[in-house]
């Protein structure tokens, strides 16, 4: 049985916005929301900026105990899976949940939980740890939390795989649906990685900016940092269409692939694979119908060049015509969480004919020949076909096609 996948739910908490219609409203503005970090000390690291979720608070979204067994990642997952389900309007029946999936993507987990308990064994000197500290860095815990949430009880589980997550998990939940597996799905990603010894680690690679995000612009100087989540209600469009429920796009293809290559260092060759197979799991979409690639778009010198390269590999011709943005401008690398961000802007750029813009653009280079929708979103721009594209340190790649409702 294949059957085509309908997104009927999005829910997003990110640094542009707390909802998804403050993060979509800010995307069409061009509204970068890299700010000054507050979550770790200042001066304590040589980059200053990054995406974080200002003013968030746990006690507006969750009871205390329920706050206390949450990082601040799950807690993010929790908050976008409640808009997504009720953007949806989809009652979790007990008959259906057993017929429910939950796939999360997360790089770093409970990132922040582990930082706190490290510092105070090995800084403050203290011989015990909290006694949810297992609970609360487990890379699952917030698809568990999920799960809990709607008494879910079909297949849940947690994808790892650095800046690939999200898509990752967003693409085996499009397939469990598809096939049958499963009736219905939450997917996406989510991250919290501010915290000082893992923000240490990347001010060690030294691939972060000093200032903001440019991609593809020839004066970018790298990432920056984000955090939030992004998930999504997938179901088969046939049902969404008899309940009457809004369908922001059709999710028609995943792809993937391995550069087998380098650690960090991008190939072209990998990323291209990864967006001939989502085409082909498509269907074999036509090249012309696709008008839009939200791309990976990190701001670094390698990643930016090697993805254009990527891009004009595969579209050949078309390459001149496809506009391509990158939304990292604006709610910053949010790592296993991006993908899920992007699938989320992705998917309102089709439903709203709107496509959002590259923040922070100053300078065209040579080597990012595309047009990259500069800073001011393109409006009525009906869009049949949107590629969303993740590439991942190891080599892993995952790309997701995406169709006009």
């Amino acid at each position: 049985m294949t059957r085509r996948v309908a997104v009927t739910g999005i829910g997003v908490i990110a640094a542009p916005g707390r909802t998804r219609p403050e993060f979509w409203d800010a995307l069409v503005r061009g509204e970068s929301a890299i700010r000054p970090m507050r979550l770790v000390p200042e001066g304590s690291l040589r980059f200053s900026n990054a995406a974080e979720v200002s003013s968030y608070r746990p006690q507006d979204f969750f009871e205390g105990k329920d706050a206390d067994m949450l990082d601040r990642f799950a807690q993010f997952a929790v908050v976008a899976a409640r808009e997504a389900v009720a953007d949806a309007g989809v009652k979790i029946t007990p008959e259906l949940s057993a017929r429910v999936g939950i796939v999360t993507g997360t790089s770093t987990g409970g990132q922040t939980s582990e930082d706190d308990q490290f510092r105070a064994l090995y800084a403050d000197g203290r011989s015990r740890i909290h006694p949810l500290t297992i609970a609360r860095t487990m890379a699952n815990a917030g698809s568990s939390a999920i799960a809990r949430e709607w008494g879910i009880k079909g297949p849940s589980y947690t994808i790892s795989t650095a800046c690939s997550s999200a898509n990752h998990a967003i693409g085996h939940a499009f397939w469990m649906v598809r096939s049958g597996a499963v009736e219905m799905a939450i997917a996406g990603g989510a991250e919290a990685p501010f915290s000082l010894g893992f923000l240490k680690a990347w001010e060690a690679m030294r691939i972060v900016a000093p200032d903001t995000c440019r991609p593809f612009s020839k004066d970018r100087k790298g990432l920056i940092l984000g955090e939030g989540a992004a998930m999504l209600v997938l179901e088969p469009l046939a049902h969404a269409r008899a309940r009457g429920a809004r369908v922001w796009g059709e999710i028609a293809g995943f792809g993937m692939s391995s550069d087998a290559h380098h650690l960090t260092q991008p190939l072209a060759e990998g990323a291209a694979m990864a967006m001939r197979s989502a085409l082909r799991d498509a269907g074999d979409a036509p090249l012309e119908a696709v008008g839009y690639i939200n791309a990976h778009g990190t701001g670094t010198l390698a990643n930016d060049a090697t993805e254009t390269v990527a891009i004009r590999e595969v579209f050949g011709a078309h390459a001149a015509k496809l506009m391509v943005s990158s939304t990292k401008s604006m709610h910053g690398h949010a790592l296993g969480a991006a993908g899920a961000l992007e699938a989320a802007a992705t998917l309102m750029a089709l439903h709203e004919a709107v496509l959002p813009p590259t923040a922070n653009y100053s300078e065209a280079d040579p080597a990012c020949d595309l047009d990259v929708i500069p800073n001011v979103a393109r409006h009525g721009m009906e869009v049949e076909w949107a590629l969303s594209n993740s590439f991942a340190f190891g080599g892993l790649n995952a790309v997701l096609a995406f169709r006009r409702p």
